[in-house]
């Protein structure tokens, strides 16, 4: 097989999530003809980076399939797209979704290829037609740091047996979003839960990779400057 003159691992990231972003870093400083080996357990890649290979003039060598990561060898062309190019267009890039509102209190989301729709904020009944933008925003957050630590753990090789979050938020007076009340605020003041997370791998690893998803979540990052916002790691063995 090849020996590569750079490696770089993707883990679980697909070539349209940032793997692509991270092998054109990883080649930006490899001369003409120098290999670089990718890592990767992300399984639709065996088929779009020969494609993007093919569209940028690199070489793709081939593959070495292993238990959970797959090697790729790429052999970089003449026509390697400018670095800084790529990762300005990253960092300018603008997320976008329409909203409709619909004959009841219900709202229609239109983004990208969904379509989802979003009841009433304040809603306390436990079977609802849609769920409310309160529970997207816990979705989100819950989301995103499950996925990222996912995609955390991939970089490193870790492996997670089951992982799960659970999430509660509140206001600090619902009342007044109903209008019940002429005094207060409808902010969401506080959330809280707990991430489980099951490995083999050592706790101060898991623990690690716990605090670093916290410092590279967008929403977490956002909503920590203006609610409280308590999660506890439990590590289950």
């Amino acid at each position: 097989m090849y020996i590569p003159h750079a490696v770089c691992d993707g883990g679980d990231l697909d070539c349209g999530s940032g793997l692509l972003l991270i092998i054109k870093k990883a080649m930006d400083p490899l001369n003409k003809n120098e290999i670089l080996e990718v890592r990767s357990r992300e399984k639709t890649v065996a088929e779009d980076l020969p494609a993007w290979c093919r569209m940028v003039k690199h070489k793709f060598l081939g593959f070495q399939p292993g238990d959970n990561t797959t090697r790729y060898f790429i052999q970089k062309g003449s026509n390697q797209t400018e670095l800084n190019h790529d990762l300005e267009a990253a960092r300018g890039y603008k997320w976008s979704i329409r909203v409709q509102a619909e004959k009841d209190l219900s709202a229609k989301v239109h983004s990208r290829n969904h379509t989802f729709f979003v009841g009433q904020p304040a809603d306390f009944s436990p079977k609802v037609n849609a769920p409310s933008s309160i529970d997207y925003l816990l979705t989100a957050l819950a989301s995103c740091l499950v996925v990222g630590y996912k995609a955390q753990a991939s970089k490193r090789n870790v492996v997670i047996d089951h992982m799960e979050f659970s999430l509660k938020g509140g206001l600090d007076n619902v009342l007044y979003h109903l209008e019940l009340e002429d005094e207060g605020s409808p902010k969401v003041n506080q959330i809280i839960g707990t991430f489980y997370i099951s490995s083999p791998d050592a706790e101060e690893t898991l623990e690690e990779i716990w605090r670093s998803t916290l410092v590279r979540s967008p929403i977490y990052q956002t909503l920590t400057q203006s609610i409280d916002i308590n999660i506890n790691l439990a590590i289950v063995i």
